[in-house]
């Protein structure tokens, strides 16, 4: 079946229609990162750089490290652009442009995003970096797909029960990281946990400035839920989308997290920009052996 123009938009010049990016411009490799400057932050280390096309805050490089075909695009802040990021690239891979049909064959992309978190486990320090092995996501981007059966739906009903989650609020949703990916990357200096994703920087995150949050003791009841030996680490604000999406499309996906801030002590990075640079650098080193 043909699908309708008012679905699958492309540009003029046959682009995807937010990322104006043809098929043939990405890798099957991705690192997605927030700020449109962090592109560039990555791809100085690459070897060779092959195009770069950026259209809003969607900033696009693909280029070669170590002989590893990478894109690097930029996703803006929170999950609303994330629905937009991953299904556009999934349709440059997985959508026959020409004939505007499903292709056949399903194209897997890996999809690691690198990003800048903050912690909210005292034992947690900054300049730490975190691999994210599951997202707990309050941001209800996934209740609009069929999603039920990527979800760990025992950990959301825990999370419910202990936090006596507002019933205003969206239901939380938790995905898994992909294991390939979380193993390939994991090491002894690594950080592991549950990355709860918010849909705000100031009160979702319970940062008040001049206005009341809904649950001043949000954040303490996320640093003190368990399940099953897991515990919530950080907070960030697009993981969920990735994992939720990327599983529901049949992609792999891993969060790794520079951790900048420390909520718990109140601490924050005297050298944010080293720990960035020093997690893109050990990250590009691992996704070239992959």
């Amino acid at each position: 079946m043909t699908l309708a123009p008012s679905e699958f938009i492309l540009n003029e010049d046959g682009s995807i229609y937010h990322l104006h990016l043809l098929p043939h411009q990405i890798a099957q490799t991705i690192i997605t990162v927030g700020d449109p400057d962090r592109v560039d932050t990555v791809t100085q280390h690459f070897d060779s750089i092959e195009c770069s096309v950026q259209k809003r805050e969607f900033k696009t490089t693909t280029g070669v490290y170590q002989g590893k075909r990478i894109t690097v695009i930029s996703t803006g802040i929170g999950t609303d652009n994330i629905d937009i990021v991953l299904n556009e690239l999934d349709a440059l891979v997985n959508i026959d442009f020409k004939t505007q049909m499903l292709k056949p064959e399903h194209t897997a992309l890996q999809i690691i995003r690198l990003g800048t978190s903050g912690s909210i486990q005292k034992d947690i320090p900054v300049d730490a970096v975190l691999l994210s092995e599951k997202a707990l996501g309050f941001d209800a981007l996934l209740h609009f797909y069929q999603s039920k059966t990527v979800r760990d739906q025992h950990l959301e009903q825990a999370f419910v029960a202990h936090t006596k989650w507002n019933p205003e609020k969206s239901i939380p949703y938790a995905v898994s990281a992909s294991a390939s990916l979380l193993n390939h990357f994991k090491t002894k200096a690594h950080y592991t946990g549950i990355t709860a994703t918010n849909v705000g920087f100031y009160g979702p995150q319970g940062r008040q400035l001049r206005l009341k949050t809904e649950d001043s003791a949000l954040n303490n009841k996320l640093e003190t839920f368990k399940h099953k030996g897991e515990r919530i680490t950080n907070l960030e604000m697009e993981t969920s989308g990735i994992y939720g999406l990327s599983t529901l499309l049949g992609h792999q996906a891993l969060s790794v997290n520079a951790i900048l801030a420390n909520r718990a002590t109140g601490v924050f990075s005297k050298n944010p920009a080293n720990t960035v640079n020093q997690m893109i650098i050990a990250a590009l080193d691992r996704i070239a052996l992959l």
